[in-house]
């Protein structure tokens, strides 16, 4: 599978943007799909994933600001971020877990196919 993210920017703090990823080379219908994302010197954290069945479970920090969204016809997921704040900035990569269980959806390594990342940049 690969993946394609796009839809970062460049946003004031209370902006938003949405964030695509497109799955080409197998379909993931049958897969977790999710997004962390990574800051500066920061480790990549996790941010929303919806499972196959529509499932949808949020970090903490994002939760009621942002929405995972997936299309299984065209394989693509969508991040729609609301009042974004300084601190959402971070390099955001979206990933495909067909192992994913509901244990492990906070865990990189669940995740076997990942995106190559868009730039979120969040000015006060």
């Amino acid at each position: 599978v690969q993946l394609q993210a796009s839809g970062g920017g460049s946003v004031q703090a209370g902006g938003s943007l949405r964030l695509s990823c497109a799955a080409s080379g197998r379909s993931f219908r049958t897969a977790a799909v999710g997004w962390f994302r990574q800051a500066p010197g920061m480790e990549r954290k996790f941010v929303a994933v919806m499972n196959r069945s529509g499932g949808k479970f949020y970090a903490d920090s994002v939760k009621g600001r942002v929405t995972i969204s997936r299309d299984n016809a065209k394989n693509t997921v969508t991040l729609e971020m609301d009042s974004l704040r300084p601190e959402d900035t971070a390099v955001y990569y979206c990933a495909v877990g067909p192992s994913v269980i509901s244990s492990t959806v906070t865990s990189q390594s669940a995740y076997a196919y990942w995106g190559q990342g868009t730039q979120v940049t969040v000015s006060s």
